[in-house]
């Protein structure tokens, strides 16, 4: 769905303004059209979502769209109503990635076009009915690019296979139940993951709310986090993500996954507490 949308609505030299916390394959695919990914900085206080009152140094005449995520990857946070509705009024198209939108645990999930119809959605069934090997997805846009997208389409890959299009309709009308059940495990293990982290000495000022990720500030154990990660990896075997994957503004911080059983969150936990009393990186 991104290429389809980066590829239908963007020149070669449009820019796109993206939160410097970002799912790290958007800038990529920026690049393969030709286009120039600019990166507005977010704030821990904030929930390192993109306030729009600091986009103006960013805008350009240029700037072809903004691209947002809610919840977020790879900070489970939530974008307010408010911060929506004002990035929607500022001009350039929205392209909202909504891939884990109804895995959220407080507070409400909104949908960009709920503030606007000039705007891009993108969504899919990996995340929410955990059908990630399936690759279906869909994409919502502007009626004057429907034509366009389908072209593209026609020429990228003509459709997804019946029968995981099959797969979908069962999940969206038969599997409610076990989506609750999900979302209710889901939360569990990310209360769970946030109280272990707190009492490693972990400090999240805003706790993710949404998605399956918590996003921490691990400075007071390295300012490398690609090297913090791999050794937590080496010396006692537990996968954490590099926060520099996600852009320069996640330099120092790790991101982990509760998509995982209570059990091994356990054991990942303990022999973290393990790793901190025995390997302190500068």
């Amino acid at each position: 769905a991104m290429i389809l949308i980066f590829g239908a609505l963007l020149d070669p030299g449009d820019e796109v303004l993206l939160p410097d916390l970002h799912y790290a394959c958007y800038p990529n695919i920026l690049k393969l059209v030709d286009a120039v990914p600019r990166y507005v900085p977010v704030r821990e206080e904030d929930g390192f979502q993109m306030n729009p009152a600091a986009l103006g140094p960013y805008l350009t005449d240029r700037t072809k769209a903004v691209l947002v995520n809610s919840p977020g990857n790879p900070t489970g946070t939530l974008m307010s109503p408010d911060w929506m509705a004002r990035l929607a009024d500022l001009g350039p198209y929205v392209i909202s990635d909504e891939i884990y939108h109804g895995l959220v645990y407080e507070g409400k999930e909104h949908s960009i076009l709920e503030f606007t119809d000039k705007a891009f959605v993108i969504n899919g069934f990996s995340k929410l009915y955990a059908m990630t090997g399936w690759r279906l997805g869909y994409l919502i846009a502007p009626p004057d690019f429907i034509r366009p997208l389908q072209k593209l389409m026609q020429n990228f890959f003509i459709s997804a296979n019946p029968f995981v299009q099959r797969a979908g309709i069962a999940a969206l009308t038969q599997a409610g139940a076990e989506i609750e059940a999900m979302r209710s495990a889901y939360d569990a293990r990310r209360r769970f993951l946030l109280a272990g982290l707190a009492k490693l000495g972990f400090k999240i000022p805003v706790p993710p709310t949404g998605a399956f990720y918590v996003f921490v500030n691990a400075r007071h154990l390295s300012t490398d986090s690609y090297a913090l990660a791999f050794d937590i990896l080496e010396k006692v075997k537990v996968g954490v993500a590099p926060g520099i994957d996600f852009g320069p503004g996640g330099e120092g911080f790790l991101r982990f996954s509760y998509a995982n059983s209570l059990e091994n969150l356990a054991e990942a936990l303990g022999r973290l507490e393990t790793y901190l009393a025995q390997h302190r990186p500068a």
